[in-house]
């Protein structure tokens, strides 16, 4: 765990969060600067620093998906959007992977 993570300190208890679940693999937690309604953030507890550092570990891939979707139904959405930013020309900012699930409001595409 790199010491400077904001992800990181959050999983370990050190900064706090609004957390909504927790598995053993995961934790899903408000976005501090929600972009709809519903913002919540699905982290794996272990440090990963983007999407693609995922690769070949389905197994967690899939409980962070798998999260996505559970806190979708515990928010009540029957629409919403999961969204990754991979790399800092997509618009990452903290480099621990994590999974946007946007929810509560019609979602236009392209974003705008």
């Amino acid at each position: 765990m790199p010491d400077d993570c904001l992800f990181c300190k959050i999983v370990a208890g050190d900064i706090s969060a609004d957390v909504v679940r927790e598995t053993d693999r995961t934790v899903a937690f408000r976005d501090i600067n929600p972009q709809a309604p519903t913002h919540i953030l699905v982290i794996p507890r272990e440090h990963h620093a983007d999407l693609g550092e995922l690769v070949g570990n389905e197994a967690l891939l899939a409980a962070v998906l798998n999260e996505t979707t559970a806190v979708a139904a515990g928010e009540g959405l029957e629409s919403y959007r999961v969204l990754f930013n991979t790399g800092s020309q997509a618009g990452q900012t903290v480099f621990h992977v994590h999974a946007h699930v946007l929810g509560g409001r019609r979602m236009n595409w392209p974003p705008g």
